[in-house]
């Protein structure tokens, strides 16, 4: 089932691909791969937690975790709840929820649990860094994703500095 989740979303990117201009194609599994920095709008399904979401993608149920970023856990199997973990989810439950969204990808694209690797847009916003900025996740680098990650870096810095969320309450 997650291979076919996944053959579709690479199928619906290798649509949406071609109107965004000339780009460096990459294949794999014999469908086209979105290069880094390409750009896919998406609907939020789900949140299953501060740095997890589900989306409607031509028609699909995608599962997007968040670039860049770390959330406490919440719903980890195994796991207790960590401290801020609610609060987080709770945040990007209610920024995200049904909202129209920009999917960006970096270089790699699946992670080792079939989840698509991606940074969340919402409007102009990355929305990766108001969650690092806001207190509700930490920085968090997973080469070879690493696009953002000075922004994200700078943002922790200033979360820490003020006690935001998980930096004052853990």
């Amino acid at each position: 089932m997650l291979w076919r989740v996944r053959c579709v979303l690479l199928l619906a990117l290798a649509a949406v691909l071609p109107a965004c201009g000339p780009i460096d194609r990459a294949t794999t599994r014999d469908t086209v791969v979105p290069s880094p920095g390409q750009r896919v709008d998406a609907t939020v399904t789900r949140v299953v937690d501060g740095d997890t979401i589900h989306v409607a993608l031509n028609g699909s149920d995608v599962t997007i975790r968040l670039i860049g970023i770390d959330t406490p856990e919440t719903v980890a199997p195994g796991q207790p709840v960590e401290c801020y973990g609610p609060q987080s989810s709770r945040f990007t439950t209610r920024e995200l929820s049904g909202r129209r969204i920009a999917l960006e990808f970096d270089r790699q694209l699946i992670d080792p649990f079939d989840r698509t690797l991606a940074y969340v847009w919402l409007g102009d916003q990355l929305f990766n860094e108001t969650l690092v900025d806001e207190g509700y996740a930490e920085a968090k680098s997973y080469p070879p994703n690493t696009r953002y990650q000075a922004l994200l870096d700078a943002a922790e810095v200033v979360a820490r500095t003020n006690d935001r969320g998980i930096w004052g309450a853990c």
